[in-house]
């Protein structure tokens, strides 16, 4: 996910991992807008992500990005649903 520009790439990468969400949830999302994040580095880096997905449901979503030289595609390494806009993002 390193296509294009900064703002290109992150959009992309970022609507693979909506595809993920999609799939494990069973369910297709409307609104899927990220207006948190955090960052752990790791051998890559894992990104913590609030994510609005409609009416006042939030979820939080763990997604890795391998370094560079692996050539590996970012991956959903895990998600906490039922999540409210007040709750923290937190490492998880």
């Amino acid at each position: 996910c390193s296509a294009g520009g900064a703002a290109w790439s992150r959009t992309y990468c970022f609507l693979k991992v909506k595809a993920q969400i999609e799939e494990k949830e069973g369910k297709t999302f409307d609104v899927f807008t990220a207006v948190e994040f955090k960052t752990q580095l790791v051998a890559g880096t894992n990104y913590f992500i609030k994510v609005h997905v409609g009416n006042e449901e939030f979820m939080h979503l763990r997604v890795f990005k391998s370094l560079p030289h692996e050539n590996e595609q970012l991956s959903l390494h895990s998600y906490q649903g039922s999540k409210t806009k007040h709750d923290e993002l937190a490492y998880f």
